[in-house]
């Protein structure tokens, strides 16, 4: 066996093609969903936007690609609809292997879509001689696949956010058959955009230079001060540099009804705890946490947010709280061993080497690859007077990893401060999970009572985010029964059945799934399953499967590298961080 990759992190839902799920942007309340309530011919879908191409315009008006992409995105999710931000696009083309800027074929806006189970495909081109401005939208349609008429739109360049706002509303009204809003109620629910104020926020969002960057973001900021936009970008550009002093002031001007207002709130969380105040990081990630529950009924907890309220709490002498909030934790993301890490940082400073032990076990057998659980692990049996154990635990991470290839440990329980710097914080938030705790609101908008297949595989993602599999199981079959060709429903039940340690019917539905639709993204799922499996060389021919579909496929790559390195491992399946 090989030693497993470092995941690409996923959140906990039904297979790796949802590893982008995580940015969809779903800003649309209850009530604006409501709307369509037993509209006839409504047909909700989840939209992929890709950048526009620059057809004859100047160089200088490349950032409009990137520009037309993001106020499609923000229209249409202005509207209520569900959207992938810019973020779930870049992020599925680096699994690729592909650039922001490379010009993609339909084929393969296609199968990306396919991998992110979109149900619409929204690209286009635009021209300019410097003072007109044309524009033409395409929306490719996922299943069943067809191509839908060009969609045009002209007029001054200076009136680009006009010119963009009926673009995407012809773009609504075309991918389904009876929109129920009308242009002018459409207009209503966008936000008013200064041109400049838009052109530095997209040429900030896009910029290399670091310095370029905060210029533009803030200029954009000084001259719509009520767009908060920017003034999330800002603190994320802040943040990134752990500048918790610069980023602050931004995250605070992010209003509570925006979409980037949770991830704004855990930030400024994690800064309590990088600025060692654990009091206010406590408060700001249990009135978060709190918040969550009584916005969303019924929601499931997020992990980041249950571990960074742990180590708040193990700072401030909540032990047991703490031990709590790790363990639901660890049982949502039961690939991810930052949870079980931390849980054992909490038994060996209560003196309880042994329970420590079996906590660093699970997490260097949760994430093989991490050479900081083996070096812990290896202490934790030594305090607990396991030698034997720990000196073979040390050959193998020497074999693993090379003779220096663990890091020393200086454990000293008085010193809190040196201690405090092996928590592992979480740094980002996985929206994913949240965001899809809208799902049902579409369906009871627009299903009148009926539930379609999408709404019920997206239901069963959700259970199974929750860790309900017995519901998602039900969703998932309820799916098939409805439509028996459903390739995503046969992953959901593959991930349903891996949880529950029945890797030959895991096996079984992901080969269903590939007859049904290939895929690169489900051929890598059913190699870690394989190698699970003690199977290399079925492993191996699936990954190659894969590299024929998607040549510059990262994880595919990765996998098979180290199969020709024949190095041993316990790998997994990436199905529980997803």
């Amino acid at each position: 066996m090989l030693p497993l990759v470092r995941r690409i992190r996923t959140h906990a839902l039904a297979s790796a093609l949802l590893a982008v799920l995580a940015a969809l942007t779903l800003t649309a309340t209850a009530a604006a969903r409501q709307q369509t309530a037993g509209k006839p011919g409504v047909q909700p879908g989840v939209y992929l936007v890709f950048p526009f191409e620059n057809r004859g315009a100047s160089p200088h008006l490349d950032w409009l690609g990137e520009g037309l992409e993001e106020l499609t995105i923000q229209r249409l999710s202005a509207a209520g609809e569900a959207v992938y931000a810019h973020s779930g696009r870049a992020g599925q083309l680096e699994r690729y292997g592909l650039s922001l800027s490379a010009k993609l074929s339909r084929a393969t806006m296609l199968r990306i879509a396919e991998d992110l189970d979109a149900d619409y495909v929204v690209f286009g081109s635009f021209s300019s001689d410097g003072t007109s401005l044309l524009l033409e939208s395409r929306v490719l349609r996922v299943g069943p696949t067809s191509l839908l008429p060009p969609i045009r739109e002209s007029g001054q360049l200076d009136s680009l956010m006009d010119i963009a706002t009926r673009l995407a509303w012809r773009t609504l009204s075309a991918s389904q058959r009876v929109y129920p809003l009308s242009l002018d109620e459409f207009a209503k629910k966008q936000q008013p955009l200064r041109l400049d104020a838009f052109e530095h926020y997209i040429r900030g969002l896009i910029a290399v230079d670091d310095d370029a960057k905060l210029r533009n973001l803030r200029e954009a900021a000084r001259l719509q001060p009520e767009w908060p936009d920017p003034d999330f970008a800002l603190a994320e550009a802040y943040f990134s540099r752990r500048d918790c002093t610069a980023a602050l002031p931004w995250y605070a001007r992010v209003p509570k009804t925006h979409s980037r207002y949770v991830e704004a709130t855990f930030a400024t969380g994690v800064c309590g705890l990088l600025s060692k105040e654990p009091e206010r990081a406590e408060e700001v990630f249990t009135g978060l946490q709190q918040s969550l529950t009584k916005n969303n009924e019924g929601a499931a907890d997020l992990p980041e947010i249950l571990n960074n309220l742990a180590v708040a709490r193990a700072r401030n002498g909540k032990i047991a709280e703490a031990q709590q909030d790790l363990r639901r934790a660890a049982d949502m993301a039961p690939d991810e061993d930052d949870y079980s890490f931390n849980q054992g940082l909490l038994a060996l400073r209560a003196n309880d080497a042994k329970g420590a032990a079996e906590y660093f076990r699970e997490a260097a057998a949760r994430e093989p690859d991490n050479p900081e659980d083996r070096s812990f692990l290896i202490l934790a049996l030594e305090k607990g007077g396991q030698k034997a154990e720990a000196d073979e635990e040390r050959d193998s991470a020497s074999e693993a990893f090379g003779p220096k290839g663990l890091p020393v440990i200086h454990w000293d329980p008085k010193d809190e401060i040196a201690m405090a710097k092996f928590d592992r914080v979480k740094m980002d938030l996985d929206t994913a999970t949240l965001q899809l705790q809208w799902k049902p609101l579409i369906a009871d908008a627009n299903s009148a009572g009926h539930d379609s297949p999408a709404v019920l595989v997206r239901r069963g993602r959700q259970s199974l985010s929750s860790g309900k599999l017995d519901d998602a199981q039900t969703e998932f079959r309820a799916a098939l029964s409805a439509e028996p060709g459903n390739a995503t429903a046969h992953r959901g039940l593959a991930e349903v059945a891996r949880r529950q340690g029945k890797l030959d019917d895991a096996v079984r539905e992901l080969q269903i799934s590939l007859q049904l639709r290939d895929s690169a993204v489900t051929r890598t799922i059913l190699a870690r399953l394989y190698l699970e499996e003690k199977k290399p060389e079925l492993a191996r021919g699936e990954l190659e499967r894969a590299l024929k579909l998607a040549p510059n496929y990262a994880e595919a790559k990765q996998l098979l590298e180290h199969l020709h390195n024949g190095k041993p491992s316990d790998a997994k399946p990436e199905g529980g961080k997803q």
